[in-house]
């Protein structure tokens, strides 16, 4: 599967998830979250982030249960729990999240 943007051809897997990482970009994403119904807001991005960060130090996508407390670590309770992130990514924060940051589907997701 693919998408055009800006001119350019995204390939993505059957679950729209962008097969090459180094393609992303904040109109990737935007583009994506449009296909969704989902207008990004300033909460958002952070969690987006905080992914892509994540993953240039771990090399992996983490699952719901690592993102809601490694959030909550850096950045506060109020953001670190699961209501909060599901309200943001009703997909599924972990998933929907990843997908949106240009990162493989998180291990353990469905």
């Amino acid at each position: 599967m693919a998408f055009e943007l800006n001119g350019k051809t995204y390939e993505t897997d059957e679950e729209g998830y962008l097969a090459n990482l180094g393609e992303w970009d904040s109109d990737v994403a935007a583009y994506m979250a449009k296909e969704d119904d989902c207008d990004l807001s300033e909460n958002h991005w952070e969690v987006i982030n905080f992914l892509r960060e994540y993953y240039d130090e771990y090399q992996i996508a983490p699952a719901v249960r690592v993102l809601t407390k490694a959030i909550g670590k850096k950045l506060g309770k109020d953001k670190g729990n699961s209501k909060y992130l599901y309200e943001l990514f009703p997909y599924g924060p972990a998933k929907q999240a990843c997908k949106y940051a240009g990162l493989p589907k998180p291990t353990g997701c469905v």
